[in-house]
């Protein structure tokens, strides 16, 4: 089986010992995402709905290195450290999924890298 690095240049680069994404095979594993914008430079911050659309430009990057999209995503993990915000994070998420949304689960946890309100990681399958 081939393993490769996917990495792209509009999407965060690592702040530790891992890799923006990994293909094996014909699935792709993403590494958790967080509201950093790579063009700016910036942390965006302002609220849960902006935090979370930059999460999605970011996997959409590292997807698009890969030749996929999000039509190619089998499942996803929200780490959030507010239960209360869920219904905002995942309204800013479905708009990414417009039909056979991937697996998925939600968990609140007590803190995030650069304090961050939202992180998710994804597995996509190029089919």
């Amino acid at each position: 089986m081939d393993k490769t690095i996917v990495m792209s240049k509009d999407a965060p680069a690592p702040i530790g010992p891992y890799s923006q994404a990994v293909k094996a095979g014909n699935t792709l594993y993403i590494s958790g995402q967080i509201p950093f914008d790579q063009i700016t430079g910036e942390m965006i911050n302002e609220n849960i709905t902006e935090e979370t659309h930059q999460v999605m430009k970011n996997i959409e990057a590292i997807l698009s290195s890969a030749g996929m999209s999000f039509e190619n995503i089998v499942k996803c993990s929200i780490f959030i450290k507010d239960m209360n915000q869920f219904s905002a994070i995942n309204e800013a998420y479905g708009v990414y999924f417009k039909s056979n949304p991937p697996a998925r689960e939600t968990v609140e946890v007590a803190r995030l890298p650069k304090d961050v309100n939202v992180e998710i990681s994804c597995i996509a399958v190029d089919l």
